[in-house]
């Protein structure tokens, strides 16, 4: 890669070892990052990844993971490791806020369905599994990074430029996972609106399990919802939501918790007395109502929510971001120019994470519903659906969770004889 004076750098320090002339730089170390480097460093990319934090603690607590984002990880090595982590064994499904049972299904129903159960887990385990794929020095900490030239995918005379606080840096490739206040994104696209208020706010709390067991649960009440899940380290995460104002942060966000889910059925009321004030995390939520016109431009890809910040509502966030990471190391394949490889991948991604963008925002609608008669239809509605077909929950996720990673093209159907690892994806190196 030439470096627009007519010569190669050599190798800096922080790059995984690949094939020469192809140098990518990762900004940003969450999932999606992380997943993407590891994608495109087994596919001989020399690969450097840029985090501006102190260290790699993720933010937030734990991190739901579908089949489709345990089948992208296949992909990468770390797929069967996830699932010996899944806790989800019997029955859960939706409750009202008195416990009634408005729908239940369970993990082998999961697992007939979608071939893999919902795993739930810590998501600095998941970045420690990530992490471990790469190179010892190929991630850098405390290394803010800016795009300041997005390159031409066509032209080898003008990589990507990214500025750094030791200088400049440039790439064949730059992957900006770099979140839902993306920099790069707005320079990339500076006419396009970006994420805006989904109309309610997140907590997330992780807390020790109470002593009277309780089955995983949504639950669903007036313009609010609930979610606990026992993880495989003995604590539970647990979660909330509320169709309030944008910024009303409470000062107290445990007292806000109490006053708002304190009466609700077991194990909430448990949960909520193990909680520190300190230990409540609370996040408007925001996400990308109008999509992105591509997914890339120059040499850049956009990733995760910085390319389409979605709600939580489907707990699909980190999944989408971990697809984006394989199906982007799937095109820059070797012997793929970053042209052609970048706009497959917009041509993929695109459509299909603007779908999952719509049904997250009209999920979260229907689950935080206000009126007091729209709530009591919804219930009797989604009661009597799941009398009439037991795995209503199961279902509400066709066509995101039975994804597959990508082969010859995008989600394409496996052709001939293929190494093959436990749940029947190809194993480890990500070829």
């Amino acid at each position: 890669m030439e470096n627009g004076t007519g010569t190669t750098p050599a190798r800096e320090p922080g790059t995984s070892a690949g094939e020469p002339g192809r140098r990518a730089l990762v900004i940003g170390a969450g999932i999606g990052g992380l997943t993407a480097a590891a994608g495109l460093a087994a596919r001989g990319w020399h690969v450097t990844v840029l985090e501006r934090s102190p260290t790699l603690e993720p933010v937030g607590a734990a991190i739901s993971l579908a089949p489709n984002g345990q089948r992208a990880l296949d992909r990468v090595g770390v797929g069967d490791a996830v699932r010996d982590l899944a806790a989800w064994q019997g029955s859960g499904g939706l409750r009202a806020p008195d416990g009634r049972w408005l729908a239940r299904t369970s993990s082998e129903e999961a697992g007939e369905r979608y071939g893999d159960n919902l795993v739930l887990l810590h998501r600095s385990t998941l970045i420690d599994l990530l992490r471990a794929r790469l190179p010892e020095d190929a991630v850098r900490v405390d290394a803010a990074a800016e795009v300041t030239d997005p390159g031409a995918a066509d032209d080898p005379r003008r990589p990507a430029r990214v500025r750094t606080a030791t200088g400049e840096l440039t790439a064949d490739l730059v992957v900006a996972a770099d979140g839902i206040g993306s920099a790069t994104r707005r320079l990339l696209f500076p006419d396009h609106p970006g994420p805006e208020y989904a109309g309610f706010t997140t907590w997330r709390i992780m807390v020790p399990a109470p002593a009277e067991p309780f089955a995983p649960h949504e639950t669903w009440g007036r313009g609010a919802l609930w979610g606990s899940h026992p993880l495989h380290d003995g604590t539970v995460y647990a979660y909330a939501a509320a169709a309030v104002p944008e910024g009303g942060h409470a000062e107290d966000e445990r007292a806000e918790l109490l006053r708002r889910f304190g009466d609700w059925h077991h194990p909430v009321p448990a949960l909520l007395a193990a909680a520190a004030p300190e230990g409540v995390l609370r996040h408007d939520v925001r996400h990308m109502r109008r999509p992105l016109p591509a997914h890339h431009r120059g040499r850049v890809a956009l990733l995760g929510d910085a390319a389409h910040a979605m709600t939580p509502s489907l707990g699909q966030g980190g999944n989408q971001a971990i697809e984006d990471g394989v199906v982007l190391a799937h095109h820059l394949a070797p012997g793929t120019p970053p042209g052609p490889g970048l706009a497959a991948y917009s041509a993929d991604r695109l459509p299909r994470t603007s779908a999952v963008v719509a049904r997250a925002a009209k999920a979260g609608a229907l689950t935080l519903l206000r009126p007091a008669l729209a709530v009591r239809a919804r219930d009797a509605l989604v009661a009597t659906a799941s009398r009439l077909g037991p795995d209503l929950v199961l279902r509400s996720f066709a066509g995101i969770t039975d994804w597959r990673p990508p082969e010859r093209t995008y989600a394409a159907p496996a052709r001939g004889a293929r190494p093959e690892g436990r749940h029947g994806e190809e194993t480890g190196s990500g070829t």
